[in-house]
């Protein structure tokens, strides 16, 4: 919170505060900020104070005032700001109190999208983030990679690998541990049918830019992963969301879909999806798998969370035997964010295609990181890891769901796997706006829908809402919000 007794003045806290988020892309351009009124009642400052802080902002080329309108994030380029600041101190001291109380316009909600959450979880925290999509570093923590990295880098075939550019399908090692893997899952594919990717991440870009074209149609789940909403748009698709239920995707919708735009892709995530944590019914999987044989569509198999998730549950992939399905998974999400070794698994006739399209982006895959995966896997230390963390998520899960459930959260899917999918009972986007002062960056329900419509839901991460400390702070921000205002603290 701004601090009265601090080095710097009022006005010049309020407007780091706002430049940081615009900088981050947290703040994105285009995002309305809040009227004066509204940003000095939640500030508990004059209205003086906050125009002089917009001044600011504006000398330094981060937002712009429209007439009648109010305040604006500006499309901006980072460039020198000291002739600016010069110019924004002289135009503080020319307002006056009556300026300010004139600029009091309505403020429509701010929007935090799906780069603006990613830009968030990157950001260095002291405490967990209860809209971070992945597990507190202090749980994925271990000796074993440090082990398997200094092991690997001592390989005389990995120091001659290093000088080239690598085997484009991936580490062979790995390929060979990680068909062994799906196999277990009931899904038998050789090694030839797996290749390792930049995360997971890139291995859904590949498929995509595989398959598709500009202008094609993609069903998506919803609510599903901003990121893949976004992803999809950028490459010019067109996204069809259908909606998840809890046995599986609405049938009747991706019917009515497949008549009318003949998508060519849809995207799942059948096990723990995100954000509802709802995994697939058989029969609904078996219904999907007709529907992508009798109208043409091939179907992608995200298993991001396969490692907290239990083997048996049912997976597209598993049933279609990779006819009309390509499996997507990595290690991100349990061991190694920032390795980067996510991998797929397609049918036979499509791997030379995926190959070309990774040939075309990446070249290769890191071998180094690879190989020291694969040592992890091979002497067991990978499975034991995986069982310590599922352990401690079912108690965490267990004290996050009793924590929200006393703040007044209700949950609108069964607890299960890794995220929450809770009712607030406001506009959880202003709710992210105004949390954001206290430092915590959660994760609105709008960001989930390719529509981006209001809602009052938000995803928590189970593992990020064990302290006390943000259940109070949370109960807190949405007693004391003025919601007659409209206007959330941008």
């Amino acid at each position: 919170m701004l601090t009265r007794d601090a080095t710097h003045t009022l006005t010049e806290q309020l407007a780091a505060r706002f430049a940081e988020r615009i900088r981050s892309r947290l703040l994105p351009a285009g995002t309305r900020l809040p009227s004066v009124r509204a940003c000095a009642v939640q500030q508990g400052v004059s209205h003086h104070t906050v125009v002089a802080a917009y001044d600011l902002l504006q000398a330094q080329g981060l937002i712009e005032s429209r007439r009648q309108r109010g305040f604006y994030v500006r499309d901006y380029v980072e460039k020198s700001t000291q002739s600016r600041a010069g110019k924004a101190q002289a135009a503080i001291k020319s307002r006056t109190l009556k300026d300010a109380v004139s600029l009091s316009l309505p403020a429509a909600s701010a929007r935090i999208n799906a780069t603006s959450l990613i830009r968030g979880m990157m950001h260095k925290a002291t405490h967990p983030q209860p809209g971070a999509g992945m597990l507190p570093p202090d749980w994925l923590q271990n000796q074993f990679l440090q082990s398997a990295l200094r092991k690997v880098v001592g390989l005389e075939e990995l120091r001659t690998m290093s000088w080239g550019y690598g085997v484009p399908m991936g580490d062979e090692m790995l390929r060979g541990l990680l068909a062994d893997r799906l196999k277990t899952l009931g899904l038998p594919v050789s090694a030839d049918q797996v290749m390792t990717t930049v995360g997971a991440t890139q291995a859904l870009d590949i498929v995509s830019r595989t398959l598709l074209k500009a202008g094609d149609a993609v069903m998506v789940e919803e609510p599903g992963w901003s990121v893949e909403f976004a992803r999809l748009a950028a490459l010019g698709m067109q996204v069809l969301p259908v909606p998840r239920g809890a046995d599986g995707p609405d049938l009747a919708t991706m019917r009515r879909y497949c008549e009318t735009h003949a998508p060519k892709l849809y995207v799942s995530v059948s096990v723990l999806h995100n954000p509802t944590s709802y995994s697939l019914h058989p029969a609904a999987a078996h219904h999907v798998l007709q529907l992508a044989k009798e109208f043409g569509f091939y179907v992608v198999e995200d298993d991001t969370y396969s490692h907290i998730a239990p083997e048996h549950a049912t997976r597209l992939s598993v049933l279609d035997g990779l006819q009309r399905t390509i499996y997507i998974s990595g290690f991100a999400k349990i061991l190694a964010p920032n390795w980067r070794v996510g991998y797929m698994a397609a049918p036979p006739d499509m791997v030379d295609r995926m190959l070309d399209t990774k040939l075309l982006s990446t070249l290769t895959s890191p071998a180094i990181m690879e190989r020291a995966m694969a040592l992890c896997i091979e002497n067991g230390q990978l499975r034991r890891h995986i069982e310590r963390v599922r352990s401690r998520l079912i108690q965490a899960r267990k004290h996050s769901v009793q924590l929200a459930q006393q703040a007044g959260c209700q949950f609108v899917t069964e607890p299960a796997g890794m995220f929450g999918w809770v009712d607030t009972g406001m506009d959880t986007e202003v709710l992210a706006q105004r949390m954001l002062d206290e430092n915590y960056l959660i994760a609105p329900g709008t960001l989930f829908y390719a529509s981006r419509q209001p809602s009052t839901l938000m995803r928590i991460n189970y593992a990020c809402t064990q302290d006390v400390t943000f259940w109070n702070i949370y109960q807190r921000v949405r007693t004391e919000f003025p919601q007659a205002d409209g206007a959330p603290m941008a």
